[in-house]
């Protein structure tokens, strides 16, 4: 183990390339992202009462319950399914990311 003093004489250990905080600060990034995507995601707008892929009716209850809805059940269990493709990739912590 490595540990260094800092200016206030505190020892604490070295964390080499990385600043303090930096292991933190890519974590709480990538959290953030995520949440944003999330959001983004979100429906909004006046609802549909038939789907806006299929032409399906939506049902009421699924209206109620999702404000802004545009999709049934089926073809949106296809979209998340599409877009379960791109969920939990890690720019920020990617090899390609830190060799740009």
């Amino acid at each position: 183990m490595c540990f260094r003093k800092g200016i206030d004489g505190e020892v604490t250990m070295a964390t080499g390339w990385a600043g303090d905080g930096a292991v933190q600060d890519q974590i709480d990034a990538t959290v953030k992202d995520a949440v944003e995507r999330a959001k983004s995601l979100l429906p909004s707008g006046p609802g549909l009462t038939h789907c806006a892929d299929c032409g399906g009716e939506i049902p009421e209850a699924r209206r109620k319950a999702i404000p802004g809805v545009r999709l049934c059940i089926a073809c949106q269990e296809a979209e998340d399914k599409d877009q379960a493709a791109f969920a939990g990739y890690n720019r920020r912590g990617s090899k390609d990311s830190q060799l740009r």
